[in-house]
């Protein structure tokens, strides 16, 4: 019975982690590997261990290194500054407050554009590293969900296998 209620606990975890891939209020990768967590400390470490849960933190790591390195990736590719990268940080969260759910798109693209204009871009260069922005992210968020499904496929295997 406890098995059971530590699977649904992590499952909860898991759902509300992928959620956090696509709002950023929410650590994605750190609710997955959490569930995780508390799964192994409920059923005692029976059928995940120690070195399992390492494995999961480093592709916890690498989650934040890829959604951290496509934005850049992204700004970078399109001829973007730092000041892009600044702006589409603070757009997506100026974004979500005003636009909810919408902001996740709308809001790095702004403020991308924005933060190249107020360090005195032309507004073509501007635009354009507003979309390199926006790709990147999309990008990132795209390889953050698949190694995060990994990650959670990795955990059944393991408990299942």
């Amino acid at each position: 019975m406890l098995a059971i209620l530590a699977l649904i606990l992590a499952i909860l975890f898991f759902i509300a982690g992928l959620a956090g891939s696509v709002l950023p209020v929410l650590p994605g990768a750190i609710l997955i590997w959490l569930g995780m967590l508390v799964y192994g400390i409920l059923t005692k470490f029976n059928t995940i261990s120690v070195i399992f849960l390492i494995g999961q933190a480093l592709a916890v790591a690498t989650v934040y290194s890829v959604d951290y390195f496509a934005g850049i990736l992204g700004v970078k590719k399109f001829g973007g500054s730092r000041a892009a990268v600044y702006g589409s940080i603070a757009g997506t969260i100026i974004g979500i407050i005003v636009l909810g759910p919408a902001g996740l798109i709308f809001g790095p693209f702004i403020g991308a554009i924005t933060g190249e204009l107020i360090s005195n871009k032309p507004l073509d260069k501007a635009i354009r590293s507003g979309w390199g922005t926006l790709i990147g992210l999309l990008g990132g968020t795209i390889a953050k969900l698949i190694i995060e499904i990994l990650m959670i496929i990795w955990f059944f295997w393991a408990i299942y296998h």
